[in-house]
């Protein structure tokens, strides 16, 4: 039980470190950036990081061989899951670019239901009343807390494509961080889940960028941010935190992610939050307080 909480606490939190991530994109957007230098710097900073913190661990760690079981997943098989947080955010970083951000964030929280489905089609895991109960307000509180009553939305047809495809690879990142590569050890794991994700991204946006490194360009302190809140922390909570709690509870809990979002974009980005936004916000918050105390009860008795 008390494993299940601290895992539930830890993907909590790797969703609140992916909601402020739309703000500092916007911000680099602003200052003449493009999708392919921020996408490059989040990876790239991410793989040095992780390869850093992982590298760093066994060398403290003498006896790990000892304490360790035997690996039988391939190196290569975690780093080919690295494709889709690649694609998550190049998908939502793109749908950013062509469509109102309260629209971007509402499809890309898509993934809740979708989630769901996956569990329960292929997985066979078949979602509480409660879950379901939940997911329905979750949405309902998403469109509030987005602001769509609040403005004219004129919809892109190729942002709205992006953004659904951006919810579809988010649920397959939820769901391949519980499924692979779960006897390595969970730096390990991030690591080269994020190795996977910079090849792709150099293979899609060539990373010409570099040759004219200069420490003095925003870009790269943006990247240390992006790569940290974006690249580091989520893979790494979620690693630890969803085999605790499994893929429909941990979908629920993601879902801080939107009123993360619309608080970055109050306090950081200085933008007008409308009263139907916060209450979106509240009931969101309360929709993943009640679930879980719900699931909590059940287990305890």
């Amino acid at each position: 039980m008390k494993e299940r909480y601290w895992g539930g606490v830890l993907v909590f939190l790797g969703a609140c470190s992916f909601g402020v991530l739309s703000s500092i994109v916007k911000t680099a957007y602003k200052a003449g950036y493009t999708l392919g230098n921020v996408t490059g710097v989040q990876n790239l900073f991410g793989m040095l990081m992780l390869w850093g913190l992982y590298l760093g661990y066994k060398c403290f760690q003498k006896s790990a061989k000892n304490s360790q079981s035997k690996q039988t997943t391939k190196n290569w098989q975690v780093c080919l899951t690295g494709v889709f947080p690649c694609l998550v955010a190049i998908f939502y970083y793109q749908c950013v670019q062509l469509v109102p951000a309260s629209i971007a964030i509402i499809l890309l929280m898509q993934y809740l239901w979708i989630s769901v489905i996956v569990d329960f089609i292929v997985f066979k895991n078949k979602p509480s009343f409660q879950q379901i109960i939940a997911v329905i307000i979750i949405v309902g509180g998403s469109i509030l807390a987005a602001g769509v009553f609040n403005q004219d939305i004129a919809l892109n047809l190729k942002g709205c494509l992006f953004g659904f495809l951006a919810a579809i690879t988010y649920t397959l990142f939820i769901i391949t961080s519980n499924r692979v590569g779960t006897d390595l050890p969970t730096l390990k794991k991030s690591a080269l889940m994020i190795t996977g994700a910079c090849i792709l991204g150099f293979i899609i946006f060539p990373p010409f960028f570099l040759f004219q490194f200069d420490w003095h360009e925003k870009i790269y302190q943006w990247g240390l941010l992006l790569a940290l809140l974006g690249t580091v922390l989520p893979p790494f909570l979620f690693a630890v935190g969803i085999p605790k709690v499994g893929i429909s509870v941990s979908a629920i809990l993601t879902a801080a992610e939107l009123p993360v979002a619309v608080l970055a974009s109050y306090f950081y980005l200085n933008e007008s939050v409308y009263f139907t936004q916060w209450l979106g916000v509240m009931v969101i918050l309360l929709a993943i307080i009640c679930s879980n105390l719900v699931i909590s009860k059940k287990n305890k008795s």
